[in-house]
């Protein structure tokens, strides 16, 4: 037996629809095989809250061992995580091919399987993942529904709190009128080295309903290289209802999405997904869930992260020059969804091409993990858990600050404003993806 592994982590398939997935004296076995491991090793202590809840339990049991740890308290472990992947890409010695075969974050998941289907999940939370119904609702109303969620809006958002469990200090992304899908998309190609590259923009339910600008963005730098664009957005990916333990909604979500973007692949399209955790799902998740379907597999090898996509065309010289200065520097979030695809640090490789730019990378998990990070049970964590990220990124005192998740972003400048933002004073500007940056470094009208 090895005491760890050198080689590169991989992933089982999740057997979600065998019947032990979910049964509670099968998961509880593995539960504590795993937890009695991770309690001997404890390298992930500083990761997220889930670790230091599963050490606190052992060592203020009755034999400070794991058999003396009640099963019903596993659900304050498996609560804290935000299946945000860091612990089995970048800190566990234990995982598959070692023979211990941990994945913890995929375990947490399996246990909120079991709790979704045991029907304790809230309803709150359910309602919370329904990105699309609530996005095209939102989006009608959009003044009313921004001005309703509003952090500065006291009242409002205390009976927000009061019926959804939303913190009410918590920063909610805001809607638009005009969705994505809905606006006049630019059909430029303007001095760009020659290419072939069509792309699917998969613009995901955050750049549909939230963000239309980070899409904009996209197709502003792509079109203008000679990249053919179209914008698709069946449905969201799945991943809120992956993170409450809903696999199968997961599973429906994804043959619904392959079965519209599969054709355009078969004519030569690439898949761009405009959120890592979006295209975490098509490349990895997917497969994982679904690894007999064909169509998903051949989906997943077409599907590209936007900086990983720029970066390619970059390798293959198919970027102009014209890049110009941003002033005031740029601090650049790697998300934790976009480390786990395993692509290395393409969006610090992407702005290190604008010249004369200073540039920070933050390589730490900012907290926030999706709908995990507004709750008023976690918001408060959250802030703790980001508290690095927040520190140093008011330390390089740059006028930029972005991220590839939009949402992480959003909670990093929030914890940036609580310490006091950065220590120059510096505003930071309103611009949150770092594929915006790129677009405002080349100018283009």
């Amino acid at each position: 037996m090895s005491e760890g592994s050198l080689e590169a982590p991989i992933r089982r398939p999740i057997q979600w629809q065998e019947e032990a997935f979910t049964n509670p004296e099968d998961l509880d076995v593995e539960l504590r095989r795993v937890f009695d491991i991770c309690h001997g090793c404890r390298r992930c202590f500083n990761l997220c809250d889930a670790f230091p809840r599963l050490f606190d339990l052992i060592d203020s049991s009755e034999t400070g061992e794991l058999d003396s740890v009640d099963s019903a308290s596993f659900r304050h472990v498996a609560d804290a995580c935000t299946l945000c992947d860091m612990c089995f890409m970048t800190k566990c010695p234990y995982v598959p091919p070692h023979e211990f075969d941990l994945d913890f974050p995929h375990l947490m998941l399996r246990y909120r399987a079991m709790e979704f289907k045991r029907g304790n999940v809230s309803t709150s939370l359910i309602q919370l993942t329904e990105t699309d119904r609530n996005g095209k609702l939102a989006s009608f109303l959009a003044p009313f529904v921004n001005w309703f969620t509003s952090r500065r809006n006291k009242i409002t958002r205390f009976i927000m709190e009061i019926f959804t469990g939303v913190d009410r200090n918590s920063e909610l992304p805001k809607y638009h009128h005009k969705t994505f899908g809905k606006r006049d998309h630019l059909k430029r190609q303007i001095n760009g080295p020659a290419t072939t590259r069509k792309a699917i923009l998969y613009s995901t339910c955050f750049i549909n309903y939230n963000n239309p600008g980070i899409g904009e963005a996209t197709q502003k730098v792509l079109s203008n290289h000679g990249v053919e664009t179209k914008i698709l957005y069946p449905s969201c990916c799945g991943m809120p209802q992956l993170e409450q333990g809903d696999i199968s909604r997961v599973a429906d979500n994804a043959r619904k999405i392959t079965a519209e973007l599969l054709p355009w692949v078969d004519n030569g399209y690439d898949v761009i997904a405009l959120v890592p955790s979006c295209s975490l799902m098509l490349k990895f998740e997917w497969p994982l869930i679904l690894p007999e379907n064909q169509d998903i597999k051949k989906l997943s090898n077409a599907t590209f992260d936007i900086s990983e996509y720029i970066m390619d065309m970059a390798r293959q010289k198919q970027l102009r020059g014209g890049l110009k200065k941003i002033e005031g520097g740029v601090t650049v979030h790697l998300a934790c969804h976009s480390r786990a695809q395993n692509m290395g640090p393409k969006a610090a490789d992407m702005l290190r091409l604008i010249p004369d730019t200073e540039v920070v990378v933050v390589d730490r998990c900012s907290g926030h993990g999706g709908s995990w990070g507004i709750m008023k049970s976690n918001f408060e964590t959250a802030l703790r858990v980001g508290q690095p990220v927040a520190n140093k990124a008011a330390g390089a005192n740059h006028s930029n600050v972005v991220s590839e998740c939009p949402l992480a972003r959003e909670h990093i400048v929030q914890g940036m404003n609580q310490l006091g933002g950065s220590k120059s004073g510096n505003k930071v500007a309103a611009v949150c993806h770092p594929i915006e940056i790129l677009a405002k470094s080349f100018d283009f009208e």
